[in-house]
């Protein structure tokens, strides 16, 4: 049974009744490289999620991006045009009403990038395939999403054919019909085809009105012990800040059970690494921030910052991506071994070729996503269906918890299945 929330022995702050509300639903974008997905975000959202230099200057994304929006009707306008994100109705000019708030995770389409994709794919609760109109159907990185959704579950899916701009109506239907035949083997073969141009905003209300009848809030349990998935870090201060300005380190992701509040004792798992061995990080919520603003309590939906009065250096950069916040003593184990129970694709997915999985071999470096982290072990016992894997990097994860596995094939870590964990090796803490 899920154990329940404990009480903190800390002070908390009374919320106001002027506090933003957070993001109810986070959906993930998915598809190939440059099918659109970034300018889907930018139009649902007003906001870009390519913001790292190196993004910008390749046009492709490469850390998880997020924003957020709020879902709004007109109660005067008719199905789908009523749907929209602006405050003023754009048809008809009325004050329109807020249906929800929503985040949006943009995930890499490149395949070198799978395993960041697979990462936010755990702080999914929905996701849109974004598949080009003017590519053929699947393209390598479609598959192996698609793939990924199968493996952690998920069947909340809606397909967006995008760029309807650059084709002529036939290649449009057709291309509609091949899009239908690929999902049809799949868990989302009765998801929605929506068309669309995100470049131009085309068919925007209509993709909304979807979202709002096939994605609803998942129920939430706040009584549970909290945590959170971390999936990005970040040192907030500007070079040359003074000492006595200094903040501490932030850590962001989504929360997928319980509340936090601010001044609430929290824990940071697998931590900070001492040599082999790793330290659990220990300190005090000092903020929480939404996209809608700063928050006195945290629940689960959307994507949460939290302030801490860490060194800021322990979180620059991304640096504990992969990590599980909690209260202390209440986070589940580090591992520094896995035993799994495996289950193998029949094919590999992800490249222009697909060929058959082959049997996981002793020795072999396999990489594993375990929610938002990622790490590479070597496999040290085979059997039938266990294996045994010795892992390079610590995770900090549940028994039962899903994860997929990766094997590198022509230099590329490929998609080959998926496996639960069944035990292991326990690091002792310090």
């Amino acid at each position: 049974m899920p154990r329940k929330k404990k009480r903190s022995t800390a002070k908390k702050k009374k919320a106001t009744p002027e506090q933003p509300k957070q993001a109810e639903i986070s959906i993930g974008m998915i598809g190939h490289v440059d099918h659109g997905k970034s300018t889907l975000t930018e139009a649902l959202t007003g906001k870009f999620p390519d913001t790292h230099s190196e993004e910008i200057r390749r046009g492709i994304s490469i850390r998880l991006g997020y924003a957020e929006t709020e879902f709004r009707e007109c109660p005067e306008c008719e199905n789908p045009t009523k749907y929209t994100t602006q405050k003023k109705c754009p048809i008809c000019g009325k004050k329109t009403v807020l249906l929800r708030r929503v985040a949006f995770v943009d995930a890499p389409g490149h395949e070198v990038l799978m395993a960041t994709m697979l990462s936010g794919a755990s702080i999914m609760d929905g996701a849109l395939l974004v598949v080009a109109a003017n590519e053929r159907v699947p393209m390598p990185q479609t598959r192996e999403h698609l793939a990924a959704m199968e493996i952690i579950g998920m069947e909340k899916v809606i397909v967006c054919q995008n760029k309807i701009e650059l084709v002529s109506e036939k290649a449009a239907l057709q291309n509609y019909k091949d899009l239908k035949k690929f999902i049809s083997t799949s868990n989302t073969k009765d998801s929605p085809i929506i068309p669309i141009s995100a470049i131009h905003h085309t068919n925007i209300d209509m993709l909304i009105q979807n979202i709002e009848e096939n994605f609803p809030t998942p129920k939430r349990d706040e009584s549970l012990v909290p945590r959170m998935l971390v999936a990005r870090s970040f040192d907030v201060n500007k070079p040359g800040q003074s000492p006595t300005k200094l903040k501490g380190g932030v850590v962001g992701g989504s929360i997928i059970q319980g509340e936090f509040s601010v001044d609430d004792e929290i824990e940071i798992r697998p931590g900070n690494r001492k040599g082999n061995k790793w330290q659990v990080i220990r300190t005090k919520i000092v903020s929480l921030r939404s996209g809608f603003g700063d928050l006195q309590k945290a629940l689960p939906g959307g994507l949460i910052g939290i302030g801490t009065n860490i060194d800021p250096a322990l979180a620059k950069s991304d640096s504990l991506v992969g990590q599980v916040v909690g209260y202390p003593e209440e986070l589940p184990p580090i591992w520094d071994v896995l035993e799994l129970e495996s289950h193998l694709l029949e094919r590999v997915v992800g490249s222009e070729v697909q060929t058959k999985v082959q049997d996981i071999e002793m020795n072999e470096n396999l990489m594993l996503s375990v929610a938002t982290a990622k790490t590479v072990g070597k496999v040290t016992k085979t059997g039938k269906k266990a294996i045994h894997i010795d892992l390079r990097l610590p995770v900090c994860a549940d028994l039962g918890t899903r994860i997929a596995i990766s094997r590198q094939i022509d230099r590329r870590w490929r998609l080959i299945g998926w496996g639960v964990i069944k035990g292991g090796k326990e690091q002792r803490l310090n």
